[in-house]
């Protein structure tokens, strides 16, 4: 493997996109240390600490995917969340909204036209989201009763700089994130929300460290047992994450022979592959940004109408039991949702037997689209329950051994999904260049091939 790291950075054209790749991502991480102007910042830390008490909840995961962004009131708190949803909204919208469907349909001009459609929608949503988080802050000291303030500008220029500094940072990360995709190496968006997880790990590693060896006269609060029983679950949450993210039901095709003139098509065996995780980490995005804003919004009028019940509620989206079983059920839900407008079963069986192709057993057409339908729900239902089980057991594992979630969200979760997944795409577009230019791979030594496919 390190000689093809090695041989990676032999090559011109990749050695270029890696270099271009890391000079961008460096900019996308200035963004999530400058701090939002007018902001106090022991005030802040007071009020971070307030929001993310417990282990886990909606905060304690976005303030994860931001990079530690949202702990500073940085510039790029909002990150890149805004355009994911906006892209998983206009997806969904896809499947359901004829005019959308036909753009869809119309080559590479409707895919510009519903990405600029995407770019619409992700700045309303940042100008809402960020109006919001500025409101949050500067009725914090009220709300979650702090001993100073944490906005010490007016009230009006805060919302302002605020609300466009926030919208213009996950612009320019969008476009950043396009331009990675287009320039660089792997997926953009996903590299950028990658980078900012792996951003917040040495603080992580820092507090793990003060729980099990703090130093001088104090006593840890964690014994070597825990110590050992998380080091073994990591492991088995990363080898449980690569078989989600891999696995595939291979459904066997066969295709018939044609003859056209002297020449004789078709007659190969292959097989179709339906993945078990086939929503990827969809469901869990889509979840948390739904789960997000309930606890802020439903604290800020609990305490400006000094409603009992509303704070209350609010303390449910705060990593309790209600939150996690909240997060299960929509996890559960997006997973089968995002099968039922992604996956369409009648569409393959019709090419299928267009392309002379039938499942062995199963005759061709409506039988072919239910059967698939039917292997799609079986298999969805286990990747759906495995995928709520990696998601919440950040949470379970925290309130169990009481442990800070920035250290258990690295034990599983979304964050353990999403740097998975993406390593291995990254390091699949590596080795693809790699191979083009006659180099093995990752998975081979990393020697340089003759033409006839002979290491020399």
């Amino acid at each position: 493997m390190l000689s093809a790291f090695a041989n990676s950075l032999k090559i011109p054209e990749l050695r270029k996109r890696i270099g271009f790749t890391f000079g961008l991502i460096f900019l996308c991480r200035i963004l999530a240390v400058v701090p939002a102007p007018g902001v106090n910042p022991s005030a802040l830390k007071e009020l971070m600490s307030s929001l993310t008490s417990s282990a886990g909840g909606a905060v304690g995961m976005a303030n994860l995917f931001s990079g530690g962004a949202i702990e500073r009131l940085a510039i790029g708190a909002l990150n890149i969340m805004p355009y994911i949803s906006a892209s998983i909204i206009l997806q969904l919208m896809t499947a359901v909204v004829p005019s959308l469907e036909r753009l869809s349909r119309e080559g590479e001009s409707g895919r510009a036209k519903i990405n600029q459609y995407t770019r619409y929608l992700t700045l309303l949503l940042c100008v809402v989201q960020g109006f919001g988080i500025a409101s949050v802050a500067l009725n914090a000291q009220i709300t979650f009763g702090l001993s100073q303030p944490v906005v010490v500008i007016s009230p009006f220029a805060f919302r302002l700089l605020a609300t466009c500094s926030f919208a213009a940072s996950t612009m320019l990360l969008m476009w950043l994130g396009e331009q990675i995709t287009e320039r660089g190496i792997g997926n953009g968006v996903s590299l950028i929300i990658t980078v900012n997880i792996l951003g917040s790990l040495p603080m992580a590693l820092g507090q793990a460290k003060q729980m099990f060896f703090p130093g001088g006269n104090i006593e840890p609060t964690h014994s070597m047992f825990h110590l050992v029983t998380l080091v073994v679950v990591f492991f088995l949450v990363i080898a449980g994450t690569v078989m989600l993210t891999q696995g595939t039901r291979r459904i066997p095709v066969q295709y018939a022979k044609r003859a056209v003139g002297n020449k004789t098509f078709g007659g190969q065996n292959t097989f179709m592959p339906l993945r078990v995780n086939y929503s990827g980490v969809m469901p869990i995005i889509f979840a948390q940004a739904i789960l997000m804003f309930p606890g802020p919004v439903l604290n800020f009028f609990g305490n400006r109408f000094e409603m009992d019940g509303l704070i209350r509620a609010a303390g449910w989206f705060n990593g309790g039991p209600a939150y996690v079983w909240m997060f299960a059920i929509m996890i559960l839900f997006f997973s089968y949702f995002w099968v039922a407008t992604q996956f369409n079963p009648v569409q393959i069986a019709d090419d299928l037997k267009r392309n002379g192709g039938y499942i062995p057993g199963i005759r061709p057409g409506q039988p072919t689209a239910e059967f698939l339908d039917n292997v799609m729900s079986r298999i969805t239902l286990a990747g759906a329950l495995f995928l709520t089980f990696i998601a919440v057991f950040p949470t379970l594992l925290g309130n169990h051994f009481n442990i800070n979630y920035l250290i258990t969200s690295f034990f599983g979760g979304t964050s353990i999904l999403i740097i998975v997944g993406v390593m291995l795409d990254t390091m699949r577009q590596i080795e693809s260049h790699l191979l083009n230019r006659h180099y093995d791979g990752f998975l081979n030594k990393g020697r340089l091939r003759g033409r006839g496919g002979k290491s020399v």
